[in-house]
């Protein structure tokens, strides 16, 4: 997809660090990639809790809730798997800009579009979190019958079943959801945030 010639970036007369003033803490991505099932979206969302209650501004982009909006009109095919990480990496920038800690919850199972997402956002303000659990766990439990839907054959390109998931090589943390709770994955990802000082 070529840009257009006549789209010129429009700087703002907030700048990030204004931002990041009033709100008295720094932003950045904390991008939890894992199978469906591992537990993204409940580790995400319960740290968002926590996060709240130290008055850290911050905001869930979620897989499903995306593509209920803004990205309706992509399918489960590669490219379009691909199209909407690339989406959500501009959308997670935009946040970072206003200041605001954005926790993403996508499965984005190939490794070149989380290089690209974190090339997107700024390498230093993107912290890939590998939620790591088992399938056969992640099936297990499969809160939303969606891998008995895979192995029937009625969900094709699932990604674990018929479509590769490419783990991280070296992601900042590893939680491993069949092992911790959830409040244990939490508190490892709270302490590491104060280790890098950004909470």
């Amino acid at each position: 997809m070529s840009k257009p010639h006549n789209i010129i970036w429009h700087d703002s007369s907030i700048t990030k660090e204004d931002r990041r003033k009033q709100n008295n803490h720094s932003s950045f991505v904390l991008w939890f990639t894992g199978l469906s099932g591992s537990g993204k979206s409940t580790i995400a969302n319960t740290l968002a809790k926590e996060l709240y209650d130290r008055n850290i501004r911050n905001y869930v982009l979620d897989g499903d809730n995306i593509r209920n909006g803004l990205n309706r009109d992509l399918s489960f095919s590669d490219e379009d798997r691909t199209e909407n990480i690339r989406r959500i990496s501009e959308v997670s920038k935009l946040f970072v800009d206003n200041g605001t800690v954005v926790l993403t919850a996508f499965i984005s199972p190939f490794l070149q579009d989380r290089e690209k997402a974190k090339a997107i956002v700024s390498e230093e303000e993107f912290i890939e979190i590998f939620v790591s659990c088992p399938i056969e766990e992640c099936e297990k439990r499969d809160p939303k019958g969606l891998y008995g839907k895979a192995r029937k054959g009625e969900i094709p390109d699932f990604t674990g079943i018929d479509s590769p998931y490419e783990e991280p090589i070296s992601p900042a943390l590893t939680i491993h959801t069949n092992e911790q709770s959830v409040t244990e994955c939490v508190v490892v990802i709270l302490n590491y945030l104060k280790y890098r000082k950004l909470i």
